[in-house]
């Protein structure tokens, strides 16, 4: 599946996209597999409460089944204007 990074979580990351073959059946169990990755990645994600996750370009909790998902995105909180 796609894994996409933006704003800050990509600027920690270092990279706005990659494909990642997983075992994961929520967001929360992906999150913890790039967390042990290496440490840009357990900085990027320390602190959940400071972002949001979309499965296939629809806004989703932590706690979303991800099976069969093709993309998940990572971005922090929006704000209107």
């Amino acid at each position: 599946m796609d894994v996409l990074y933006f704003a800050w979580v990509r600027e920690r990351i270092g990279l706005p996209k990659e494909t990642v073959t997983t075992e994961a059946e929520t967001v929360a169990d992906l999150v913890t597999e790039l967390r042990a990755r290496e440490d840009r990645y357990d900085l990027a994600f320390s602190d959940l409460a400071a972002l949001r996750v979309a499965v296939d370009q629809e806004l989703s909790d932590f706690d979303a089944s991800i099976k069969g998902a093709r993309e998940v995105a990572f971005f922090p909180p929006m704000t209107g204007g």
